[in-house]
């Protein structure tokens, strides 16, 4: 394992720049995590940005800003 969910706002991506994002998100978690491709799964999930805030920030960022390991530039 693991499995990364990376949420964006809405952006056009081929098929093969998709690939390439989880490809290169991959080559970083087997570094760090020892884990093999096998092993790894990547959504990538976009959020409309005026949904922003209410889906994303006060869900799941507001509340784990203490544990974050890189925290946002941004408050809302």
């Amino acid at each position: 394992m693991p499995h990364i969910t990376v949420k964006h706002f809405p952006r056009e991506l081929t098929d093969e720049q998709k690939e390439a994002l989880a490809a290169d998100i991959c080559t970083v978690l087997k570094k760090h995590f020892n884990s093999t491709d096998e092993s790894l799964s990547v959504a990538l999930t976009p959020i409309p940005k005026e949904r922003w805030k209410e889906d994303v920030y006060d869900k799941e960022i507001a509340p784990a800003l203490e544990t974050l390991a890189k925290k946002p530039g941004y408050s809302m």
